[in-house]
């Protein structure tokens, strides 16, 4: 029994992704969100229970992908879709290559033996997170203007570029807890709390549904940290 263990979480991590395409199909973004933030969850712990239980198999490699590609590849997708579609109609089909751009970088990931310890690529989780997030909070606010998705549109081709681009992006596995060695960790962690407390306390004060904001702008503030230590490399 303790074998599959790892692989019963990572079916949790698919069923969630699997509810969240249904809940974004039918309009509801906010749940639909949830379940992705559910599948990450799974996502987190199926690895960690396979190496604690010394029980990894091939198997789980591949079905971690699949769910991985359901969860934050489809799911995402599909709620961009279904947000943009009433306004620019079947163009909003353009979404679902987002879906493709996450199987590719998944399948990429698994080839890759640089992906140890960082990444390649923006990871798929990390994208699905910022799309979900971000659609649930517009869907709250108001109804999408024709440049609002346009622009969505534009930026989810961006979005694919960075799954399967070469630019390398830090990890949040911690080996050790010494400073200078996760240095640009412990910087990430410190500003997206800054970050998640500012959220809080503005949509205390303003409008709750500020906090549906909180996963694309913690993302965001990934993404321009990640381009920062870049930039400080090549100097």
């Amino acid at each position: 029994m303790k074998k599959h263990i790892p692989n019963i979480i990572t079916c949790c991590n698919l069923l969630s992704g699997s509810v969240s395409v249904l809940f974004a199909s039918h309009g509801y973004f906010t749940l639909a969100f949830l379940f992705i933030l559910l599948g990450a969850f799974f996502d987190f712990f199926d690895g960690m229970s396979a190496r604690s239980l010394h029980v990894g198999q091939p198997i789980g490699k591949e079905l971690d992908s699949l769910a991985d590609d359901i969860t934050f590849g489809i799911a995402p997708a599909v709620m961009l879709f279904s947000y943009v579609f009433p306004v620019v109609g079947w163009w909003a089909l353009a979404a679902l290559i987002m879906a493709a751009f996450s199987a590719l970088r998944l399948a990429k990931f698994n080839l890759d033996e640089r992906q140890t310890s960082s990444f390649i690529g923006l990871a798929t989780p990390a994208n699905a997170i910022f799309w979900a997030s971000l659609t649930a909070y517009l869907n709250s606010i108001s109804f999408a203007p024709l440049w609002l998705c346009i622009t969505l549109l534009v930026f989810s081709f961006c979005s694919c570029y960075l799954l399967i681009c070469e630019l390398p992006f830090f990890s949040l596995k911690f080996h050790n807890l010494k400073w200078q060695d996760n240095k640009v960790k412990y910087v990430f962690l410190i500003g997206a709390t800054i970050l998640l407390a500012a959220t809080v306390i503005t949509a205390a004060f303003t409008d709750w549904q500020l906090l549906w904001s909180i996963g694309a702008i913690i993302i965001i503030w990934y993404i321009m940290l990640c381009l920062c230590t870049i930039k400080k490399e090549q100097k």
